[in-house]
Formats: structure tokens, C-alpha cells, sequence
């Protein structure tokens, strides 16, 4: 028998300027706007997740039925703005992986990023021991934001998406 996933049910996690709450199925059309910019997905190796078809079947279905996905609100406007989430917790080796992350364009490079994982690795250290993040290997904007706060490079790998096998850089936090 398998130990509980911790990261579910989520609690609200608030920061200076943000509030990460569990997703729930009518943020739908709110988080789609929030997604709907192709620049969002540009490095991603998935970048069609700006339709709007693309975004409900391949990242929306599965925030919600993985029931460890936050959606990201700006405190000043009450807006949605994104989305992240837990994902492969393993009980038996202490480890999880933050990740499924986006922002809308005007939060780039200002300190948002930074306060939701930051708020996510303080909830996670509370079980896990390594938290992990799987980056799209040419996606250098994920990457160096990462390293910003600390993840290490431990290795590239190559995992599927829609069918063909793609590269990803794991990084590490301890």
C-alpha cells in the first residue's frame, strides 16, 4: 500500500503578491485567457498550447484531473495570471516535481515566478527531501529562471509528448 500523495488537497498558498488555490474546473475560461498569448508557449515543446483546443485537452484536463494543480492570481486585481503544479510524488524516495508552469508575458522577469515556486518549495520541503523540474531542454527562459532560484542541472532525458520524444533538462532542488 502506497502512502498518501501529500499534495492533495491542496491548500491556498499566499504571498506578497500572489495567491496560488487549488484549480477548479470553472477557472476554465480565466485561465485560458491568461494562456491564450503564443508567446507564453513559444519554447515550450508543446506551443500550441495557446489554442484553445490544445490548452482543454492537453494541459487543462489534466490540471484538473490530477488534482495537484494551482491556478495563479495577482492579489492587486483578483486576476488569474497562471498555473503550476505538483506532479510524480513518491513517497518511498521523498520526491516531487514542480512544474505544468506558466505566467502571462507581463509578469516575465519580475519576481513572480520566483514568489510562486518559492511558495510552492516551502509547501513541498514540509514531505519531500528533492523537488524536481522538467524543462523543455531549449526552453533557456525556464531554465535561467530556475537557476535563479537555485535548481541545479542534474541531467537531460528524453520523454514523449503528442507522440515523439523530446529532450528535457531535470533540474534539482535539496
Amino acid at each position: 500500500m502506497s502512502a498518501p500523495n501529500p499534495f492533495v488537497p491542496l491548500p491556498p498558498l499566499t504571498g506578497e503578491r500572489l495567491l496560488l488555490r487549488p484549480l477548479e474546473e470553472s477557472d476554465l475560461e480565466a485561465l485560458y485567457t491568461a494562456a491564450s498569448d503564443p508567446l507564453i508557449w513559444a519554447q515550450h515543446p508543446d506551443p500550441l498550447r495557446w489554442q484553445r483546443d490544445s490548452f482543454e485537452t492537453r494541459f487543462f484536463q489534466g490540471a484538473l484531473s490530477c488534482g495537484s494543480a494551482f491556478v495563479v492570481e495577482d492579489l492587486v486585481t483578483g486576476r488569474i495570471i497562471g498555473s503550476s503544479r505538483f506532479y510524480d510524488w513518491n513517497a518511498d524516495t521523498r520526491e516531487v516535481a514542480i512544474g505544468y508552469t506558466f505566467l502571462q508575458c507581463q509578469y516575465w522577469g519580475r519576481g513572480y515566478n520566483a514568489e510562486m515556486k518559492h511558495l510552492m518549495l516551502i509547501h513541498a520541503f514540509a514531505w519531500a527531501k528533492r523537488v524536481w523540474f522538467h524543462i523543455g531542454a531549449d526552453n533557456i527562459r525556464s531554465r535561467k529562471a530556475i537557476e535563479k532560484i537555485g535548481g541545479k542541472l542534474d541531467s537531460v532525458r528524453e520523454d514523449p509528448v503528442n507522440g515523439t520524444a523530446i529532450p528535457y533538462a531535470w533540474y534539482v532542488i535539496e
